[in-house]
């Protein structure tokens, strides 16, 4: 059973992975309710002082959701990201 923290915290559960391949599907349950979801592609680089504006582009409120990013320390949220001051690629976000 395969866990990430950041949407084990806020919205839901990874449960596993299947398909060894790259394009594999995440099986994912949710515990709460979930109002919009999305995912960013071409995953787009950021710094940690781009986080913001990116922010203020996908969510639809400063204390409202969650922006996830693929960092050089795992899969985190725009808030732990901004905590660690690491930056990396726009995976989705969801609110």
């Amino acid at each position: 059973m395969v866990r990430v923290s950041v949407l084990n915290e806020r919205a839901c559960t990874m449960l596993r992975k299947e398909g060894n391949d790259r394009a594999g599907k995440i099986v994912v349950e949710l515990n709460g309710r979930l109002n919009k979801c999305g995912v960013i592609s071409p995953r787009f680089d950021i710094g940690v002082k781009e986080i913001e504006p990116w922010t203020a582009r996908l969510l639809p409120s400063r204390q409202f959701g969650y922006i996830v990013l693929t960092t050089s320390a795992g899969i985190m949220d725009h808030e732990e990201a901004r905590r660690k001051n690491v930056g990396g690629k726009v995976l989705g976000f969801f609110y």
